[in-house]
């Protein structure tokens, strides 16, 4: 009898992961949180910067800056490039257009968001760093990257869902959000594809290059939404974007890295 129930045990386990790998392909709408292993990891959060958690007035309208782990809104976004770039941020970063960052009314600063397009569902990871929208009916304004990815660059304006994430890396932290019911196909690369054994352990990174000046690895770093890290004994300096626990999508980003210039982007494993 017992070996019965445990039978039956597996048996339902087993139903339940594979119910759980069909629902994660395919389908006509996003689903209403992105799988656990698309959420960025910050290992190292950059410190909120404490001016920018102060009430403040615009136009004669009072916002409080605050903690809101639950924030989960929908609304209008916009969408700022050219004539603010290089400018100082709220928090003192550089204001990047090519970079994936916004800006919030309240939110910590900075912060990580998921925004979706609800027209297309694209979605964005964005690094949250500065101050607005104040046009009224506005909840977030995009850089001009970040509109791009979500199919916005054109329209100006659209309808999205803002889900706050959590703390900021120190630097970058933004990325696309590369799943199956992306509204528009990733960009695809003739290079050919990292050999990826399902054996290797995760999480999964990608490296766009190794390069000898601190100052290029890092603008790199801002235009790809990455990080820097600094190989020990030696003077090289190496971008990576991610990570990702699943194989297959890092190798999906990967191509996106290629796609964006960096033709020998790499698929690297381990933390």
């Amino acid at each position: 009898m017992r070996a019965r129930d445990l039978m039956r045990g597996v048996l339902a386990l087993a139903g339940v992961a594979l119910l759980a790998a069909c629902s994660s392909v395919g389908g006509a709408r996003p689903s209403a949180r992105p799988p656990a292993s698309q959420a960025p990891v910050v290992r190292d959060p950059a410190p909120i910067v404490s001016g920018t958690m102060r009430p403040y007035q615009v136009r004669g309208r009072w916002y409080r800056p605050e903690e809101q782990p639950n924030y989960d809104e929908v609304g209008m976004a916009s969408w700022y490039g050219s004539a603010h770039d290089g400018r100082p941020t709220s928090t003192g970063e550089r204001f990047d257009m090519t970079a994936l960052t916004a800006a919030h009314k309240t939110l910590p600063l900075p912060g990580l968001v998921e925004v979706t397009n609800l027209e297309t569902g694209q979605r964005v990871v964005v690094r949250i760093n500065d101050r607005g929208p104040f046009a009224e009916g506005r909840i977030i304004d995009l850089s001009r990257e970040a509109a791009d990815e979500l199919g916005l660059l054109a329209k100006g304006v659209g309808r999205v869902r803002v889900r706050y994430l959590g703390r900021a890396p120190r630097l970058g932290g933004g990325g696309t959000v590369l799943t199956a019911e992306a509204g528009t196909p990733l960009a695809t690369s003739s290079a050919p594809a990292a050999s990826v054994s399902s054996a290797q352990a995760g999480p999964f990174w990608v490296q766009a290059g190794s390069f000898s000046d601190a100052g290029e690895a890092r603008r790199i770093a801002d235009r790809l939404s990455g990080w820097v890290r600094a190989d020990a004994g030696a003077a090289r300096f190496r971008v990576v974007v991610g990570p990702w626990d699943d194989a297959n999508a890092a190798e999906r980003g990967r191509q996106a890295v290629v796609a964006r210039g960096y033709a020998d982007a790499l698929l690297i494993s381990g933390s």
